[in-house]
């Protein structure tokens, strides 16, 4: 018996614990890497008119980019969240940040389409194995009260990297014909923080506990307890490796009950959302462009949208460990649609800014609800397999949607571009609703388990100053 009780024991602990600078260090590190994976994988929206000028790129070119790219985040996303269950999440995420700081690199040197292809692939694959991992990461360290608080200021810190791309991009792009090239290095920058995960950032208790790591978790938990000022609690289980009672890696055991309906349920909150902005951040300088706006005006239009991608995430700051993180997302989803339709209907540069700025500021408010919701769902076993997954299918979803985008804008005009968009906002809201559990407040172990939709919200049991 002490063998089960021991799990749900060592969560209790963490989750009562004080926020302290541990955390804060988690954050600032997780959050750095993030900000540069944002950067690199925004940059290519900020450079796509220039080259399509300077190498004559067709519009289909410029779709085969972005879906290629896709196509490598979509294996990061599987493999990541793979070989991070099956080894360890702090190896995974460093080997996630070598790739991608690599493929970033390449990007500076790249002579054509074709090698701008290779080179985006390598740097998605990694940027996306490092921003999966990163998520459950921090979702196993902190307090039950403070999880979706903590993950918030994560993603705010880190959606600073689309203004910083989209303003590099604005300044340097239109005046340089290399500027290109330093819009696609900057995520090489990324690689300052993975140090300092490598020196603040332990390996994830519960994930040790899940292979039958006894001992290191208690180690591990006992350090975050002296380092938050707390007594450490002595273990029963202490100094005593035992054989995991968890089965191997499985691939199968997401589409298997009780798994399988909550992996329906993100995935298809990750696949319409994440296709409604992509589309969104990665067409709409092009679009304006093609619609008579000067390069200028255009660069400038999108750098003043992508400014309010952090305001909107700490927006979410005092509300998302309050409200249903499932309610959030409908809410957030329908205000979004009925933005995307306006944004749709307008011409005038005022028009598009103030709009534009709007959508943005939903869609990185709604990013933190959709984030740490789709790593409390699953057990510590296949969390980062099956959120990981989940996002993954949203990126081969986006290997195709580029072209169906530029299909529909060829076909049917630029308000039909944002009409479908708004309907696939509201999709992920009304599927979590329905069909998804109840997370906020609660333990990931108790969140992770339940098979009921809503659950009573214990938050007031953890609630933290």
């Amino acid at each position: 018996m002490a063998g089960i009780r021991e799990p749900v024991a060592l969560g209790d602990r963490l989750d009562r614990l004080p926020l302290s600078s541990f955390h804060r260090r988690l954050v600032f590190a997780l959050a750095g890497m993030i900000l540069f994976e944002w950067v690199e994988t925004n940059a290519f929206a900020f450079v796509a008119p220039t080259l399509r000028e300077q190498w004559g790129m067709s519009l289909s070119t410029v779709a085969l980019v972005i879906g290629v790219s896709q196509l490598g985040a979509f294996g990061g996303g599987v493999l990541g969240g793979y070989l991070a269950d099956r080894f360890g999440r702090r190896r995974t995420m460093l080997v996630g940040v070598a790739v991608y700081c690599a493929g970033s690199a390449l990007c500076v040197v790249v002579q054509s389409p074709w090698q701008l292809i290779a080179a985006r692939f390598t740097a998605h694959l990694g940027a996306q194995a490092m921003a999966v991992v990163a998520i459950v990461m921090l979702t196993e360290f902190v307090p039950a009260a403070a999880r979706g608080r903590l993950q918030t200021w994560k993603v705010a810190i880190g959606a600073l990297g689309i203004p910083v791309a989209a303003w590099t991009g604005y300044l340097v792009v239109p005046h340089w014909t290399w500027g290109w090239r330093l819009v696609l290095g900057l995520g090489l920058f990324g690689v300052v923080f993975a140090h300092l995960v490598h020196r603040w950032v332990p390996e994830s208790p519960r994930w040790l506990l899940s292979r039958g790591q006894w001992a290191r978790a208690e180690e591990t938990v006992r350090s975050i307890e002296r380092s938050c000022g707390v007594e450490p609690t002595k273990s029963q289980n202490e100094g005593a490796d035992v054989p995991s009672s968890s089965p191997r890696v499985r691939f199968a055991e997401l589409l298997a009950p009780p798994v399988r309906r909550r992996f329906a349920v993100v995935a298809t909150m990750w696949v319409t959302g994440l296709f409604a902005y992509s589309a969104f951040a990665t067409w709409t300088p092009t679009f304006l462009s093609e619609s008579g706006l000067d390069l200028d005006n255009a660069l400038l239009l999108s750098a003043a949208m992508a400014t309010a991608a952090p305001v909107g995430a700490v927006l979410a700051v005092p509300l998302i460990d309050r409200w249903d993180r499932r309610r959030a997302q409908l809410a957030l989803g329908t205000l979004l649609a009925a933005t995307l339709l306006l944004f749709g209907l307008v011409r005038t540069p005022v028009a598009v800014l103030v709009l534009g700025c709007v959508v943005s500021l939903l869609f990185q408010t709604s990013v933190p609800f959709l984030q740490v919701y789709s790593a409390e769902v699953f057990p510590t076993r296949v969390r980062a397999l099956g959120s990981g997954t989940a996002n993954a299918l949203s990126r081969i979803v986006n290997f195709g949607a580029p072209m169906l985008v530029a299909a529909v804008y060829s076909g049917l005009g630029y308000t039909a571009v944002f009409a479908m968009l708004a309907v696939l906002g509201l999709v992920g809201g009304c599927v979590a609703v329905r069909y998804g559990p109840h997370t906020t407040g609660v333990s990931l172990e108790t969140a992770a388990t339940s098979d009921t939709p809503d659950l009573p919200d214990q938050s007031k049991e953890n609630v933290l100053p």
